[in-house]
């Protein structure tokens, strides 16, 4: 795929995901003074036109994807738990609830991400949802040896009040030599079901290209967004033809990407695809 997007492409990529950040704190179109009273007057109608563009989108089919290895499949979209999941509070227990009740499915998370696994195991728990979600998280301490990777692990599940995890995944290669053969001991007795590496970095890419190359996985999870594009030239064409899922992380560039939009207002030809 070419590196070169006009705004039209642009637009259509994001509102397709994620439409209804555009309009999120801090990420609607500006309106000057003299705008205001328009704006409100006209605010019936686009929270109308919104609601029936919701309704409509309802009705469409779930967007899935298969698991390479297994057939199994999974929403296009997930939960990444960086930030934010500092502690569970009840909008976050209604995040959880909703997910599944739309038929969203994986939470990805890790134990370098704060409290993430504990506020997950708690949310989980709290919204009752477990058997229908797919709980991703990551070990990073394999480094340190084979004994801090699966004490790590270990902890994990305490953490995530779960007794299997869904997806194990190597975070940004540490120790992969050392945990890639105990994930796939913890595989066969069941203890997760899919394991992988991640990285959200291309100074990563050429030893991630080699670890794809010699060793069989489920999933790699990448760095990849609107602007950062690196993955498409090696790293995507490989895991598809080595039967491998990818999971994307920074798919916003920790909000680079509606950064760059600031308070600029929509160009006309959003109208197109019913973003104004």
């Amino acid at each position: 795929m070419s590196n070169d997007i006009n705004r039209r492409d642009a637009l259509k990529l994001v509102a397709g995901t994620t439409a209804g950040l555009l309009f999120a704190p801090g990420t609607a179109c500006a309106r000057s003074a003299e705008s205001e009273a328009a704006a409100s007057a006209a605010a019936s109608d686009t929270a109308s036109a919104a609601a029936a563009r919701a309704a409509q989108q309802a009705q469409l089919p779930l967007i899935t994807k298969a698991i390479p290895s297994s057939g199994e499949q999974l929403p296009v979209i997930g939960i990444g738990t960086a930030r934010r999941y500092e502690s569970a509070t009840p909008e976050l227990v209604e995040v959880m609830r909703n997910l599944s009740r739309l038929g969203g499915k994986l939470v990805d998370t890790a134990p370098s991400y704060g409290n993430a696994e504990t506020v997950v195991g708690d949310l989980v728990t709290q919204a009752g949802n477990r058997d229908q979600l797919f709980i991703a998280t990551k070990v990073g301490r394999g480094g340190e040896g084979a004994a801090a990777g699966i004490a790590e692990m270990e902890e994990g599940l305490r953490r995530l009040k779960t007794t299997k995890i869904d997806l194990m995944q190597i975070h940004n290669l540490g120790g992969v030599a050392t945990m890639l053969p105990i994930l796939r001991e913890w595989k066969k007795a069941g203890r997760i079901r899919y394991y992988g590496v991640t990285t959200s970095a291309d100074r990563q890419y050429e030893a991630l290209e080699t670890v794809l190359n010699t060793e069989p996985m489920d999933f790699v999870q990448i760095d990849y967004a609107i602007d950062n594009r690196n993955a498409e030239e090696r790293i995507l064409p490989l895991a598809r033809d080595k039967g491998i899922a990818v999971l994307v992380n920074l798919p916003f560039g920790r909000g680079r990407v509606f950064e760059k939009l600031g308070q600029q207002p929509l160009p006309e030809w959003a109208k197109e695809i019913g973003i104004l």
